[in-house]
């Protein structure tokens, strides 16, 4: 599978053995897509708005981070937001499924878990997202829904679409899975409201810029914080299990001057202290995703990057007055 995704974002040709399966994979997801939009199939609309946080291409794009800035801007603004996350590669031990601070990542997911220790919001992990909202809505005091993920999940009604690309990679060779990386065709852009790109890149897309500002290394025990610029270390084992790891490595190069000794894993990797034991002394970084998972092992010393979004002012309020627009509209109607 790696090599077919790093064929997928060269400057190359789709193989064309691959284009016939690409054929049914959009006929078939362009029919179920069709299902929703005609009516002819259900579609849960909430009685608050409803934000999804997404992409269409497979792999890490850097939604998380977009989904922290929301939180954090809507609360400001004065909203109770709540997320819903499928919970990719965990097991819950029901569902709908509340994560907590406690909650393990094989239970909740990394990510639902690193969202919520991080911000505290509400958050339900749920394959079907309409049922995760009916539940968020039932046992939380929310005014406002943000999916994590799920833009292709269309039994869910949405008011705003945010989809997030990666500056670098782009939509890679512009085709449908499993010929190229995307889930849907690159002109379901042009249905969205907000194009997000994840650093600079040459994609021809109207997309806004959004930047990853390391902030701290925090110890993985949460006892120690060291500002970025205060950072000595200039070597150092950099552990990253994310979608792009190479966008981790380049950040700790680029912002605390660091020249990481790169060690990928596969997203969503369960680590074990093996993975993380390596002949060279150094100090142990990784990503706050990585944080959270590695938490249930015993006497493992480190650090993890915190980062966070920058987004333009002017995309914070463009935001704000289309959702005071549409909460107008959801408490107005009938």
């Amino acid at each position: 599978m790696r090599w077919l995704e790093t064929r997928w974002y060269q400057k190359r040709p789709a193989p064309l053995f691959l284009r016939p399966l690409e054929w049914l994979y959009r006929t078939v997801s362009d029919g179920k897509r069709q299902g929703y939009v005609t009516g002819s199939k259900e579609v849960f609309r909430p009685r608050v708005p409803v934000i999804i946080v997404g992409n269409i291409t497979v792999g890490g794009t850097g939604k998380t981070p977009v989904v922290l800035w929301l939180i954090e801007k809507l609360k400001v603004a004065g909203y109770k937001p709540g997320v819903v996350s499928r919970g990719y590669g965990a097991k819950a031990p029901r569902y709908p499924y509340a994560v907590t601070k406690d909650t393990l990542p094989a239970e909740g997911g990394d990510e639902p878990c690193m969202l919520v220790r991080r911000s505290g919001c509400p958050l339900v992990v749920d394959p079907d997202r309409p049922a995760a909202v009916q539940y968020l809505l039932e046992q939380f005091d929310c005014d406002l829904v943000i999916s994590d993920d799920g833009l292709q999940h269309y039994a869910l009604g949405r008011d705003i679409e945010l989809v997030v690309i990666d500056g670098r990679r782009g939509v890679g060779n512009g085709h449908c899975l499993p010929a190229g990386p995307l889930r849907e065709p690159v002109e379901r852009l042009d249905d969205v409201d907000f194009v997000i790109s994840n650093g600079e890149g040459e994609n021809g897309f109207d997309a806004i810029s959004m930047g990853l500002a390391p902030t701290a290394f925090v110890a993985l025990d949460g006892s120690k914080r060291i500002a970025v610029d205060q950072w000595q270390e200039k070597r150092v084992h950099a552990v990253a299990g994310i979608g792009n790891p190479a966008r981790f490595f380049d950040t700790l190069r680029l912002a605390a001057g660091i020249e990481p000794l790169e060690h990928p894993f596969a997203d969503h990797h369960p680590y074990v202290l093996s993975d993380l034991q390596f002949s060279e002394s150094l100090p142990l970084v990784m990503t706050e995703k990585d944080a959270v998972k590695v938490s249930h092992l015993k006497n493992l010393d480190g650090w993890y990057l915190e980062v966070s979004a920058e987004l333009p002012v002017e995309f914070e309020t463009a935001l704000l007055n289309k959702l005071e627009q549409i909460t107008y509209t959801v408490e107005s109607d009938g």
